[in-house]
């Protein structure tokens, strides 16, 4: 094979996850290509809190979740919501999911998810730094606050984050409110995470990356992949055009990285892989003013996030179950107003009565049920590789999940063996 068809490399995907691995690859001397119906860092990758939520070591299968499960499940305004005529389709991942909820299997991932984590900020500083966009990682921590909780289950948790080697500490009302003087009367005692960041916009964030990858001489296609072909010295894309449908076209790659978040699923069924994945739907709001609070602050009761942007303040949670195609039901975004406004104090509150537009966005999470991602090598295929599955920690994983990548595709030792992430798993 001829050796400029070696080294290029078709990236199906053009989120966070793909445009980091792209940029990563080109380092390594690889021609890389974007393939993205949507466009560049759109989708998930866009409208996200913006929080390198690195301290997060804990999979969603907790099984300290279980009891609350009915009490969640029977909320329509929770933070946790299977859509009626979705449950039977999700049932398959809940049960999965039931069952990550087993010590050992939480233990375990738990560890390839704190792999992950302890590289996370590292990884994006050096990849930043490469891009010269240092200044887009804001490291100024984030608080995790607490209202109705006993001080002994608060430190409970502190105790355990602490064991994972989480970088936290326990703050009293008053110490909190040394870092966030716009803290509500109802926030009785925070958890402080001083080694995580957050960004100004994350769609920003994609977009100079993406600029940096294109000025480097990467290509991107606004295309639908149809169909992958595996070939003994190369792999064909079947593409149509996103614009117009009536042009299709065959595009040919030494290697192929499988990168499209919720929507990789058919790919890697028509591969002959089997993968559990579905959607979490998240929803965010923006409130136009800003200058409210200087670092992410989470809610451990209230289930939401609120992180400053350049934007406006990003209000950010919930979870739905309704699949890839249903039509967003704005009201969950709408839920987390009142939710914020009872974290705040009323001088904050003065800012957001006098806003008369918050804009609304629902995103698809990837999601596994154990809460690891696929990452790796396609067990069955020499040429064809994963990266998705990252469910809530994919902008957060964005620079490592690259890193890892590249070096498996150029053949380099691995910064952490990926076989735990395998698609193998699941087959």
């Amino acid at each position: 094979m001829h050796t400029m068809v070696v080294k290029k490399v078709g990236i199906l995907g053009a989120g966070i996850i793909g445009i980091c691995s792209a940029i990563e690859l080109q380092r390594r001397g690889f021609q890389v290509t974007l393939l993205d119906p949507k466009g560049l860092g759109t989708q998930a990758s866009s409208g996200n809190a913006g929080h390198f939520a690195s301290e997060q070591v804990f999979p969603l299968a907790d099984p300290a979740l279980l009891p609350q499960l009915p009490k969640i499940l029977l909320d329509p305004k929770g933070p946790f919501r299977v859509r009626p005529a979705y449950f039977l389709r999700a049932l398959p991942w809940f049960l999965r999911f039931l069952w990550n909820m087993l010590p050992s299997r939480a233990r375990h991932n738990s560890h390839l998810i704190r792999q992950l984590n302890e590289r996370a900020i590292p990884c994006y500083q050096e990849l930043l730094g490469v891009c010269g966009l240092k200044g887009e990682l804001q490291l100024s921590g984030s608080l995790l606050t607490f209202e109705k909780t006993a001080e002994a289950d608060i430190k409970k948790q502190l105790a355990a984050f602490q064991a994972e080697g989480v970088a936290v500490e326990y703050l009293t009302r008053a110490e909190a409110l040394h870092l966030e003087p716009a803290l509500g009367d109802s926030v009785s005692a925070c958890l402080y995470f001083s080694d995580v960041g957050h960004c100004h916009d994350p769609a920003t964030l994609c977009r100079k990356l993406a600029d940096y990858f294109l000025e480097q001489g990467g290509t991107f296609h606004t295309v639908s992949a149809e169909k992958i072909t595996e070939f003994q010295t190369s792999v064909k894309v079947s593409v149509v055009s996103a614009e117009d449908e009536q042009v299709h076209k065959d595009l040919f790659f030494g290697k192929i990285l499988i990168s499209s978040g919720a929507w990789s699923k058919p790919f890697a069924r028509q591969l002959g892989y089997r993968v559990p994945l579905d959607t979490e739907r998240g929803y965010h709001l923006m409130v136009p003013e800003h200058r409210i609070l200087s670092r992410p602050v989470a809610s451990a009761e209230r289930k939401f996030i609120m992180t400053p942007m350049s934007g406006g303040l990003r209000l950010a949670g919930t979870v739905e179950f309704a699949g890839l195609d249903a039509a967003p039901d704005y009201s969950r975004a709408d839920m987390l107003l009142p939710h914020a406004k009872a974290l705040l104090n009323n001088e904050a509150l003065e800012k957001f009565r006098v806003q008369d537009h918050h804009e609304r966005w629902m995103g698809c999470r990837p999601s596994l049920p154990d809460s690891v991602p696929v990452m790796g090598k396609a067990p069955n295929h020499k040429r064809i590789y994963f990266n998705f599955g990252h469910q809530h920690l994919g902008l957060t994983w964005g620079a490592v999940a690259g890193k890892l990548l590249a070096q498996d595709i150029s053949g380099e030792s691995s910064d952490i063996e990926l076989q735990p992430y395998s698609i193998a798993r699941f087959n």
